[in-house]
């Protein structure tokens, strides 16, 4: 097999589990004997002139550290050009084509993009920065709003961060009779917060995918057995008539109907913990997946577990399953968000184990 030259880049932001992507692509790029070069920083490292890399070939990270949060390689400078500054100065065509030029001057056979939704979507929109080479996308997002695929990596770990925050809170409510307002991460999609709820026993759960009324909730935590507890909300969820983070919204609602309760942010350690089990496998299932598609010459495909199986689908396969929107910061950019689905049988579960999740799934 002739000696490739593989580039890694780790775009968006972060999460635990990238540098367990990392390392096992490494690995696996050792033992074929093929070259493996890390861009710094994303796209804006790779914007640089030169591009900002590291050769990979030779350990130049302890294998020890690979379940460190974060990535080594890191995800950009909020203040440098990349793809949404680029956008707004109206020069995301030059910035395109920079990419692109830096692209050939590194002289890759192929390129390993691990990024969430956002980073799969302008990879998919603006493929011609990829020409003459192979990309494989690998998805990661605490999110999990990627479609076509059961896991993405960094989600198992934000989970298993949230659910030891609550259940520290939990401890304290319990000494002072109070409920606790956790408000997650997720963006638009409510998977975090609904697997975050059901794992430390909730007693509601508000997601956006599901219309809630807040006095209906407030009725809820008013029959609770217990004067104390848990009430996960999803970041993006909104109160007609109100403003504020959400979380202080239904604080203060709760506080209104005499519920002695406190707003909480668990904030970026959803994003921090070292890396679970569960993240490493998938880290290193994804990372075969990728290699065994480069040696088969695949290009703009994203690996996707799906019942437990490991593979590659086409970058238009993802592009299209999902809900289409335009990106908030791109003009004339489209993302494919995945969401919880209305049949989920882990709302379901939530249902049965008497949590509020609200009135109506949208």
């Amino acid at each position: 097999m002739a000696r490739k030259k593989i580039g890694i880049m780790t775009t968006g932001g972060d999460c635990s589990g990238l540098n367990t992507v990392i390392q096992r692509v490494v690995d696996g790029c050792v033992r074929r004997k093929w070259d493996i070069l890390g861009i710094q920083d994303g796209t804006d490292g790779l914007s640089s002139i030169p591009a900002k890399t590291v050769d990979l070939t030779n350990e130049t990270f302890q294998f020890a550290s690979s379940h460190l949060a974060g990535s080594i390689l890191a995800n950009g400078n909020a203040h440098v050009t990349n793809f949404e500054s680029a956008a707004r100065s109206g020069k995301l065509s030059a910035f395109n084509k920079k990419l692109q030029k830096s692209l050939k001057e590194l002289n890759l056979d192929a390129l390993v993009l691990i990024g969430g939704n956002g980073s799969l979507s302008l990879a998919h929109l603006y493929n011609e920065i990829y020409n003459g080479l192979q990309l494989v996308c690998i998805p990661k997002t605490i999110d999990m709003d990627v479609p076509l695929t059961d896991k993405t990596v960094g989600f198992d770990t934000a989970v298993q961060q949230l659910v030891s925050y609550c259940d520290q809170l939990l401890l304290t409510a319990r000494s002072h009779h109070r409920w606790f307002v956790v408000q997650t991460m997720g963006r638009d999609c409510g998977q975090l917060a609904l697997h975050a709820g059901v794992a430390v026993g909730a007693d509601a759960i508000i997601i956006p995918e599901i219309k809630f009324d807040v006095n209906n909730l407030v009725k809820h935590i008013k029959q609770s057995k217990r004067d104390y507890g848990i009430i996960i909300v999803s970041e993006s969820i909104s109160i007609r008539g109100h403003s504020g983070k959400p979380a202080e919204m239904i604080s203060r609602q709760l506080t209104a109907a005499g519920i002695t309760n406190k707003p909480a942010f668990p904030e970026y350690i959803q994003r921090a913990g070292d890396t679970t089990a569960d993240d490493r496998i998938l880290a290193a299932g994804f990372a075969e997946t990728a290699l065994t598609a480069i040696e088969n010459n695949e290009t703009n495909v994203m690996t996707v577990v799906q019942n437990g199986e490991y593979k590659t689908i086409s970058l238009n396969e993802f592009f299209a399953a999902g809900k289409q929107q335009k990106d908030p910061n791109i003009v004339g950019a489209m993302t494919s968000n995945a969401y919880v689905e209305p049949d989920s049988v882990l709302l379901q579960i939530a249902t049965d184990m008497g949590i509020y999740i609200g009135e109506k799934r949208k």
